[in-house]
């Protein structure tokens, strides 16, 4: 049966950690496996990442860079170089590829984001494997416009493209219930049914594994969050070895498995997956315990009445994250109002509104059809 896997690997995959160079072998295992996928049907996307760690050794340097600048310059030193890799292996088997590059702004603006999606399908049935990574040497600083690493890449492309597999390849071989390389009573997880069991734990995600790389255990656990909620199998598992990615799709229990929601009607919703996984968010708003009620467990729109505090400054269609008292976020949506009108007309009844502002104005501050619900 045919499947949709997206496939992401981490810079501690494709270099060696002790000298940052190229490591040749891994590279080659990953081309031959993903050709032997295609071989067997599946449609492969391939989020690599790499382009900074390769453009430090093209340039000698020997250390990550720090700033943004120096970051986004070595980037495009590497990514030609990356790509030309990818390209030269994978035509040895004569499988066809295509660099497609994305910033954090592109998947927030609805157009952009349905045309991205709209070439990957382009691509996928054409044969072609894209090869994807964050657009670094144009991304814009700041956490709001940068996907902050790969793994969170990856979910989303795979949470848009209705993946029915999400790999995320890393330099260890599962997730422990501590670091492996510091702990030697640390435990394998095989299974993770509910994410929650993760806190029960108290699992230690640790650091990134190398000096390389941006993301580490955390980031992994986030990435398994957004694509498990879209219905995305999530599979972490051996970079080094990533015919494993063959032995798990026919069944054996490698890596560690994250359960996905069952019966998400997002699957059937593009506009709400975007709101989910696409839309970037702009601010927060903290609601009282009625309003949490209404929203998650009754499907209700924000009114402004159960709005308690406003934080951030944003727009009128904003995305914005609504939290219960205490911080934690139950629902994302698509703001009627601006931060400075909900600073007005929080807590009051939906009547006083027009008085308040002085114009015919909405019912809803985020409207049920607007809204996605993550608790």
């Amino acid at each position: 049966m045919s499947q949709t896997l997206v496939i992401k690997i981490g810079t501690s995959s494709l270099t060696k950690p002790e000298t940052g160079n190229i490591a040749l072998n891994n590279i080659s295992a990953l081309v031959e496996t993903l050709h032997t996928l295609k071989q067997l049907g599946h449609k492969v996307i391939l989020v690599s990442s790499g382009a900074v760690g390769i453009g430090c050794q093209r340039l000698g340097i020997d250390e990550k860079p720090q700033s943004l600048s120096l970051k986004q310059a070595i980037s495009a030193v590497g990514q030609g170089r990356l790509i030309r890799l990818y390209d030269e292996l994978f035509e040895k088997l004569g499988q066809p590829i295509a660099q497609v590059l994305l910033t954090r702004r592109e998947l927030g603006e609805r157009i952009q984001y349905s045309n991205i999606l709209n070439t990957f399908q382009e691509l996928l049935q054409l044969g072609v494997i894209p090869i994807v990574n964050e657009n670094d040497t144009v991304t814009v600083g700041g956490l709001q416009l940068k996907f902050g690493d790969n793994d969170t890449l990856a979910a989303m492309v795979a949470s848009s493209m209705l993946a029915d597999w999400l790999f995320l390849l890393t330099d260890v071989d599962q997730l422990y219930s501590a670091d492996p390389r510091k702990n030697a009573d640390a435990s394998p997880i095989p299974w993770v049914q509910n994410l929650t069991e993760l806190e029960e734990w108290g699992i230690e995600v640790g650091q990134p594994g190398s000096s390389w790389g941006t993301g580490g255990m955390a980031t992994k656990i986030t990435a398994a969050q957004i694509a498990t909620a879209a219905g995305v199998k999530t599979v972490i598992t051996e970079g080094r070895a990533p015919y494993n990615i063959i032995k798990i799709l026919s069944g054996e229990p490698l890596g560690t498995q994250f359960v996905p929601f069952q019966g998400s009607s997002l699957r059937n919703r593009e506009r709400k997956r975007w709101i989910a996984h696409g839309l970037v968010m702009m601010g927060k708003l903290y609601l009282d315990e009625g309003a949490v009620t209404a929203i998650v467990n009754k499907g209700k729109s924000l009114l402004a009445a159960g709005i308690m505090r406003v934080e951030g400054e944003f727009l009128e269609t904003a995305g914005i994250q609504l939290c219960d008292r205490a911080g934690k976020e139950i629902a994302r949506g698509l703001t009627n109002y601006s931060s400075e009108e909900i600073q007005l007309i929080k807590g009051k009844q939906s009547q006083e509104i027009p008085l308040i502002l002085s114009y015919d104005a909405p019912v809803t501050v985020v409207h049920r059809d607007n809204l996605y619900v993550t608790a």
